[in-house]
């Protein structure tokens, strides 16, 4: 039996996370689901002891009766990697990037200080690589992994020791259909081998498809628990009814299709290839003023890289990109898939947003009105980047790339750190912009509704449901 009871976490005087409760048994899910900012993510830091400087944490945990304070860090540590592992939410800054793939999994493993532990660890590692679909990357950097990839590698890193508590902060966030399906059922194997899996998620299909026990968060606490075919197809509380309704699949809003407009960039020929491995052929794209396109396909296709040769930001190996003499400098914006790349992370976001406003002479007023369209507390501009949520910081990284006014915004993976609410507002938001300026909109997505939803026509990359995927790619 593991149990956390009479959770806090604080800021000062502001209360982040307050819960009286939360039980699971071996071999069961709970599942926290709800909204962005509400405490979920750190729940899962205040178990293993990383909270973020400045929070204070109160509570006790109790796993087979053994207690342990949550202020107590030495004996938090003491269970970290032996009784409670964790996936993280950023698998980009969670992979020590001096360490190849195979020796960062084999370190999970707990024997590796042991005789021979070297050789079982490895061969551990091997198999938890296979075991995820990644046979391939062993050998490979973690920079050179899409972003799918590097969650993967993540996940086979915090299972290849078999603990028996698993804290899954948000698995399946930017991985395809296909991955999607592959590490839902990694973890269910794991709750069926009798471990205990606490995830963290804005996916409601995911919290469907584990079952078990579902928590609602809002506003720091627990708003409604139950099982899972309950609370999510029979919910007891407006909010959870809200959020159900808000996945895209039941949006109603249709934006106007743009009139056509002209040519701002176009790639011909377009060919590149990471380590040997070929991510984009011999490929032709036109992006027009005011449109708006989904780049779609599985983890590791070249979605990402395709964005990053048209945005400028990585030379084609063969192809041409031309740009129209109408596009300025500066007028192609991108919102990172890991949004913790967009600021400087011993900056507080103040300062970073005061040297956007100056350099480019923008009105403050108009970064206020933004914060109030995406439902952001100004108070956050207090912080750093490493002190406000995955979701919180997805919306100010949305702010800053409108406040700049772009032609074309290059949006990797937009929304996926937001809860189903947060994201529909905030992609109206975004579609309103869009539609207003007559900004070109080049999404990447995994989610078929969403590009459905927004974009015109999408472009689909790398359908190879049968084959390996590649081996590195940025």
């Amino acid at each position: 039996m593991i149990r956390l009871a009479d959770i806090r976490i604080c800021h000062g005087a502001r209360v982040l996370v307050d819960i009286e409760e939360v039980a699971l048994t071996r071999g069961s899910a709970v599942t926290l689901v709800g909204e962005s900012g509400s405490g979920k993510s750190l729940l899962a830091q205040a178990l293993v002891g990383n909270l973020p400087h400045g929070l204070e944490v109160s509570g006790r945990l109790d796993i087979d009766g053994r207690v342990t304070r949550l202020d107590d860090l030495n004996a938090r540590r003491a269970l970290w990697g032996r009784r409670i592992v964790q996936l993280p939410q950023e698998p980009a800054l969670a992979l020590d990037p001096t360490m190849r793939v195979l020796g960062q999994v084999a370190e999970g493993h707990p024997r590796r200080a042991r005789r021979r532990g070297r050789s079982d660890a490895h061969a551990a590692a091997h198999e938890r690589l296979a075991a995820v679909g990644l046979p391939h990357v062993s050998r490979a950097w973690p920079h050179t992994l899409s972003g799918g990839m590097a969650q993967r590698v993540a996940f086979a890193a915090a299972t290849v020791g078999d603990a028996p508590l698993l804290v899954a902060d948000e698995p399946t966030k930017g991985l395809d259909p296909i991955a999607v399906d592959r590490l839902a059922t990694l973890l269910e194997e794991h709750v069926a081998a009798g471990g205990a899996l606490l995830t963290i998620t804005h996916d409601l299909d995911l919290a469907r498809r584990l079952g078990g026990q579902v928590l609602v968060m809002r506003r720091a606490t627990v708003t409604e628990s139950g099982p899972a075919d309950q609370v999510l197809v029979n919910p007891g509380s407006p909010y959870t009814r809200r959020l159900i309704d808000a996945e895209p699949r039941h949006w109603d809003t249709a934006w106007p299709v743009p009139p056509e407009g002209q040519t701002l960039i176009r790639g011909t020929g377009l060919t590149k290839a990471y380590d040997g491995n070929t991510v984009l052929a011999d490929l032709d794209v036109d992006l027009a003023a005011g449109e708006r396109v989904a780049l779609t396909g599985p983890s590791g296709a070249g979605k990402t890289t395709l964005g990053n040769v048209l945005a400028g930001l990585v030379r084609p190996d063969t192809g041409v990109v031309e740009r129209s003499a109408a596009l300025r400098s500066g007028g192609v914006q991108k919102l990172y898939q890991d949004p913790v790349l967009s600021f400087p992370q011993r900056q507080r976001l103040q300062s970073a947003f005061g040297d956007v406003l100056r350099r480019h002479r923008i009105d403050p007023t108009e970064l206020d009105r933004l914060l109030g369209e995406l439902g952001l507390d100004p108070s956050l501009l207090a912080r750093r980047p490493g002190q406000v949520s995955g979701g919180e910081l997805q919306r100010l990284a949305v702010i800053r790339a409108l406040l700049v006014r772009p032609q074309v915004l290059l949006a990797d993976e937009p929304t996926s750190r937001l809860d189903p609410i947060t994201q529909e507002e905030t992609v109206r938001a975004l579609m309103d912009a869009v539609v207003a300026r007559g900004i070109a909109l080049l999404l990447v997505t995994h989610d078929p509704d969403l590009a459905r939803k927004v974009c015109q026509r999408s472009i689909e990359l790398g359908r190879q449901p049968s084959g390996p995927e590649p081996a590195a790619m940025c």
